[in-house]
């Protein structure tokens, strides 16, 4: 059976990749100038916002998500711009916008967590991270996972490659930039974030499921308060009949419709007024 094809051409620039690209362009362009007209307020900025595991662990919490947003190096910064402009639009057009940033941040912040407990055995997570490398490889292990099978046609390159084959070269790039660069947390980040994408995926549809279940649940305990509350209602009105010496069946006709004492008296035509259950 052959196999889908996916031809990337180029998608619309909208929703949250748009919003993703056009922020961490913007940042990006904030460095530059700092680095050439101010560096300490650059060294400033990317302090604030790479990730260091020491700071983070002492409240410099935004770090888990403010990462994936610094860059330096134009390479870095145009090569995870691509994969987030290519691979994640076609993964928003799957998801929806709302889906996909939740995936992009998820697989950011997630990576970082990991990597910065890690860091904490002294043998692996050294340094600091930055780029938005983890949270694109989040997003290119759910495009293998939504895509299963495909292969991709790379322009402006002539052949088809199965996604899977992607996604196993560039674990295995990023694993050997990560032992030569001494267990780096830079590299580690990126490996997680692929683990990242997989654990986003797998609670995507367990939580679909589990929201239906819990749905369906939370309808059946509605309903038994609601017939609670109406036997206890029934009591109530019984209680007060009796003391009133009064039977309340006298007071119920063959349709179930309630009718207080004085339409008793009442004679057939009239009207009946009332209650009604």
């Amino acid at each position: 059976m052959p196999r889908d094809t996916i031809q990337f051409s180029l998608p619309r620039f909208q929703g949250a990749v748009r919003y993703i690209i056009l922020l961490t362009l913007g940042i990006w362009v904030t460095v530059i100038l700092l680095w050439a007209f101010d560096k300490p307020g650059a060294l400033l900025l990317l302090s604030i916002g790479e990730l260091d595991p020491d700071r983070v662990f002492h409240g410099w919490v935004w770090q888990l998500l403010t990462y994936a947003f610094v860059h330096i190096d134009p390479r870095h910064v145009i090569f995870a711009l691509m994969g987030a402009f290519f691979i994640g639009s076609s993964v928003q057009e799957r998801l929806g916008s709302k889906s996909f940033a939740e995936l992009y941040l998820f697989s950011s912040v997630v990576a970082g967590l990991m990597g910065s407990l890690l860091s904490l055995t002294g043998h692996v997570g050294s340094g600091s991270a930055l780029g938005a490398g983890a949270a694109v490889n989040g997003v290119l292990m759910v495009f293998y996972l939504l895509n299963r099978g495909a292969s991709i046609y790379l322009m402006p390159f002539p052949i088809q490659v199965p996604v899977l084959w992607v996604v196993i070269l560039i674990g295995g790039v990023e694993t050997a930039y990560f032992v030569l660069s001494n267990f780096s947390l830079f590299f580690l980040a990126q490996l997680l974030g692929l683990g990242s994408g997989f654990l986003w995926h797998r609670m995507m549809w367990r939580r679909a499921s589990v929201f239906g279940a819990l749905g369906n649940r939370v309808a059946d305990i509605n309903n038994s308060y609601q017939r609670w509350k109406r036997r206890r209602a029934g009591k109530k009105f019984q209680v007060y009949m009796r003391k009133h010496n009064q039977d309340p069946k006298d007071h119920i006709d063959d349709a179930g419709n309630f009718h207080p004492p004085e339409d008793i008296t009442k004679k057939n035509g009239g009207d009946s007024g009332g209650w009604v259950n």
